[in-house]
């Protein structure tokens, strides 16, 4: 059946009607959820659009020596960054920035560039502003858009040492860095230890960042406080004591000047480092964008090698100071006693081959006692031949010798002390015989230590085996070294070959002692072959006073020369300097 022309109008007024009313229902149920239910939510979405979130770094902890003097602090400057989406003109601005600053437009582009992450974040332009070259960017204002200068705390050096490669640097986190970062609520600039005890000790100096929140204009610029946003101030992070002596410390960097090596000084009985260098070394500023791109390639060219850390990443043969190890070993396994001597014609015949002592005039009749005072090489050539390799090697780890310290620092090389197998890998099977004992029984050949190490093992000769782990910050629950089941009568003799190093006629050592009334000086020297250039230069020893006041050094001086002419007599400047300042201090005390 046809419907009328009338009934189809009205149904299509009643559908046009509904519709109408639908969509003013969901407009009507839109604006509500807007304006009621969501209102927060866009409120601070349309605050969003004139607040801006600027990040308040936090004041790294300050780092101290022992007796509380400032070694690293910080100092406020200044940096400028541009936010894109606010910026009219770049061109202008980088040429506003540059006459303000005296940075060369390049400069300004590369480093806006390098740290470019979003059109809505800070990105950095130039860092470090005087407060001359700020007051002439507020001066332009007006004229720069989507520019803003914050304070930022830069961290500073102590002007009287370097301790560089102890104290570490910062480095500013990049997009690499940050992708091999554990969380830890970095962000792009910021500043983080990479070295040293700035890095070891990160999460203690670092502190938590803040924030605030300012107005701004159309233009970009601030324009006043936001009463409804609660600014979070930053915490600084926590101070550092350290073991180290600033005094003493700076007397080491001073005496080695112009010389390649290592120094360390330390507390035998506490393992507490009073001083650690490494020379040459570089500046702490290097990581931190204050060092030029020719200055940086400078120092990454110098064929001196600024940049190695000698005392622990250095690995060196230790020549004759190695020498106690092995009359420790030849001692404890009864393959010698006290009274078993050597004839020293100055050279020895094995086999085919004639090896030289370092005197080669000859020592003449030597027991274990002169042999180590004197550091004759043909005694220990001979008796080398009663002791096994691993037996050897085991003996040398109970020292410290191919193991690393597990010094409070990030890295240390564990060097290299040879077995049995390591020699049939190395040289084959039959490619080596026990002739290779004898480089070994000097310290040379395949055996290698660092610095580092040799402290450590200074430090069990001066206690008699048991001493605290070596450390930088100071600590309780320090693990302890003991090296067990030798017997007094070995260490007696070992303590008696050292005084006389220092002390007899014929020591090698004998520079080393200060010769100061009540102090007693115990040393060992090693001349170690180089097949690089000149050989390197090694002493390790102890002192101590009537009062049971002791320290132990170690110089390393690379292709210095003889240990006795070149190592010693540091190492009696280092004693001479510490044992007076000490009579010094007690006699005004009194």
């Amino acid at each position: 059946m046809l419907r009328s022309p009338n009934s189809t109008s009205q149904t299509r007024v009643w559908v046009v009607y509904f519709f109408v009313v639908f969509v003013h229902l969901i407009i009507l149920g839109r604006f509500f959820k807007i304006q009621i239910v969501d209102n927060e939510k866009y409120s601070k979405r349309a605050k969003s659009n004139y607040v801006r979130a600027l990040s308040l770094p936090a004041p790294r902890g300050l780092i101290k020596d022992r007796n509380g003097n400032i070694i690293v602090d910080n100092y406020p400057t200044y940096i400028v960054y541009g936010i894109d989406a606010e910026i009219k003109d770049k061109e202008k601005n980088f040429t506003i920035i540059s006459q303000s600053t005296g940075v060369d437009t390049a400069i300004l582009k590369k480093n806006y560039k390098n740290y470019f992450r979003s059109r809505f974040l800070p990105a950095r332009i130039v860092k470090d502003l005087t407060i001359e070259q700020l007051s002439k960017l507020e001066e332009n204002k007006n004229h720069l858009s989507g520019i803003i200068y914050k304070q930022f705390p830069e961290r500073i050096y102590h002007s009287k040492i370097k301790a560089t490669h102890v104290l570490g640097y910062l480095k500013e986190v990049d997009s690499k860095m940050i992708k091999n970062m554990e969380k830890g609520n970095y962000a792009f600039g910021d500043l983080v230890g990479w070295a040293g005890v700035e890095k070891q000790y990160e999460q203690v100096l670092r502190g938590q960042k803040g924030v605030s929140y300012y107005q701004v204009d159309v233009f970009g610029r601030e324009a006043g406080k936001v009463e409804t946003y609660e600014d979070v101030l930053s915490q600084p992070g926590l101070d550092l004591t350290t073991t180290l002596d600033i005094n003493v410390q700076l007397l080491v960097e001073n005496m080695f000047k112009d010389k390649k090596g290592a120094v360390i000084v330390s507390k035998p009985k506490t393992g507490e480092i009073l001083s650690y260098m490494s020379s040459p070394d570089y500046s702490p500023d290097l990581f931190t964008g204050m060092v030029s791109s020719n200055e940086w390639q400078s120092i990454v060219s110098d064929p001196d090698r600024p940049l190695l850390n000698r005392v622990a990443n250095g690995m060196y043969p230790p020549g004759s100071i190695y020498k106690m190890v092995v009359a420790i070993e030849l001692l404890e396994k009864k393959h010698i006693d006290e009274d078993w001597n050597v004839f020293c014609k100055g050279e020895y015949e094995f086999y085919d081959r004639i090896h030289k002592c370092w005197d080669q005039n000859g020592h003449g009749k030597v027991d274990v006692k002169s042999a180590i005072s004197q550091s004759c090489d043909v005694f220990f050539y001979e008796a080398i031949q009663r002791v096994r390799l691993n037996d050897l090697e085991k003996r040398s780890k109970q020292f410290l010798h191919g193991i690393p310290t597990n010094i409070d620092l990030p890295s240390e090389m564990k060097g290299r002390v040879p077995t049995r197998n390591f020699m049939n890998k190395l040289y084959g099977r039959y490619g080596w015989s026990s002739g290779a004992m004898l480089n070994i029984s000097i310290g040379q050949g395949e055996i290698l230590v660092t610095p580092i190490q040799m402290m450590a093992y200074t430090n069990l000769l001066a206690t008699m085996g048991s001493t605290k782990n070596l450390h930088i910050v100071s600590k309780n629950n320090l693990n302890d070294i003991v090296v067990s089941s030798i017997s007094k009568k070995t260490w007696n003799i070992i303590h008696d070959s050292m005084f006389m190093v220092a002390n007899d006629s014929k020591g090698t050592g004998k520079l080393s002692n200060p010769k100061i009334s009540g102090v007693k000086v115990y040393g060992k020297t090693g001349t170690a072959e180089n097949p690089h250039g000149e050989t390197h230069a090694w002493y390790i020893g102890f002192a101590k006073d009537e009062n049971d006041e002791m320290i132990s050094v170690v110089v390393l001086v690379e292709n210095g020369g003889g240990g006795g002419s070149v190592a010693s007599p540091i190492a009696g400047k280092i004693f001479k300097e510490y044992f007076n300042d000490i009579n010094s201090k007690l006699t005004a005390a009194k």
